[in-house]
Parts: C-alpha cells; sequence; structure tokens
C-alpha cells in the first residue's frame, strides 16, 4: 500500500513539475517578445525622430543662398537648471565649389541678466561640445552638429546672449546670435 501511494506522489510531483515547466517556459516566451516590441518600436521612434531633423534642416535650407541652419528657429534655447544636457543644433552649407575646412565657437556675449554672481566666464563654462571644426564638400550641407549647456543647479534664473560664429579658414563664413533662457 505504501508503494502505490509514494508511486502516485511522484506521479504527482512529476506532472507538477512539468506543468510548472511550461508555465516558465511561455512566461520566458512572451517576455522575449514583449523586450523585442519595445526595442523595435523604441528605435522606429529614433529614426522618425531623425528623419523629421533631417527634414527640418532641408526646410531651413529651402533659400539657395541660406549658409547656416539653427535649431530652434525662434533662436531662444530653454534649459532648467540641474536638468539634462539640452541645446541647440546647427548645420552649414559649404557654397563654395571646393572642399572647405570650417571652425565654429559659441561664446557668450551678455550675461548682465544673470546679475553678479554668474559671469560671461560661467557662462561659457557650461558649454558641451562649443566649439570645433568638420569639413563640407562642394554644395554640399554639414552633417548636424549639437551644443549643449550643462545648467548646474546652483546657476540662477536668467537670459545669456551668445553667439555662434563659423569660420572657412581664417575668414567668418556666417554666424548667428541666440539666446539661452536659464529656467
Amino acid at each position: 500500500m505504501e508503494m502505490k501511494s509514494s508511486k502516485r506522489a511522484a506521479m504527482e510531483m512529476s506532472v507538477g513539475t512539468m506543468v510548472t515547466i511550461v508555465l516558465l517556459m511561455i512566461v520566458l516566451v512572451l517576455g522575449i517578445f514583449f523586450i523585442q516590441r519595445i526595442f523595435t518600436s523604441g528605435t522606429n521612434a529614433i529614426d522618425t525622430i531623425d528623419n523629421q531633423v533631417q527634414s527640418e534642416i532641408q526646410k531651413l535650407f529651402s533659400r539657395e543662398d541660406a549658409k547656416l541652419a539653427f535649431y530652434p528657429t525662434s533662436r531662444d534655447v530653454i534649459v532648467k537648471r540641474g536638468d539634462i544636457p539640452k541645446g541647440f543644433a546647427f548645420s552649414v552649407r559649404n557654397n563654395d565649389v571646393e572642399n572647405a575646412e570650417f571652425t565654429f565657437s559659441t561664446t557668450a556675449t551678455d550675461a548682465s541678466k544673470c546679475g553678479s554672481t554668474f559671469t560671461e566666464e560661467d557662462a561659457n563654462e557650461i558649454l558641451l561640445g562649443g566649439s570645433g571644426t568638420f569639413s563640407v564638400g562642394p554644395g554640399d550641407i554639414s552633417e548636424g552638429r549639437i551644443v549643449k549647456f550643462v545648467v548646474p543647479e546652483s546657476a540662477p534664473s536668467c537670459t545669456i546672449a551668445y553667439d555662434l560664429e563659423i569660420k572657412k579658414g581664417s575668414v567668418t563664413y556666417t554666424g548667428i546670435n541666440f539666446f539661452l533662457a536659464i529656467k
């Protein structure tokens, strides 16, 4: 009698184990499926945003003589203190018939609205990628450049004027002024 009950218990245990394994496999497969869907939708969202940015750049260069495209088009960059770095993007068109080497620099020109504790030097120190070089083929548009601002919590709420200057060789090619509003 004891032998029958122990066989029966072993059988029930092995059936329970099999059911558990099947259920765990189903959960694993569903988990993998959902993770794959999440990554696919994330990749598609990034591709869509990239296409929209490229489209906006093309719109900004709709004038044949335009040398510079700046985004945001309002030329007002708004960042929050202590937030993730945010900034602006720009592209340059080489209107020449030869390859050209460009340099760009971003500098604060007026930080007087920030009070005496936050100077133009401080405003230049919060720049991330504020200068650099790139080359553009004849008649081509450069790849979009991004400049960000890393604003510390200690920065005052104010508006700072900046200049973006693009030089071709040692000669100023184009430029633009814009404003950074720290909230």
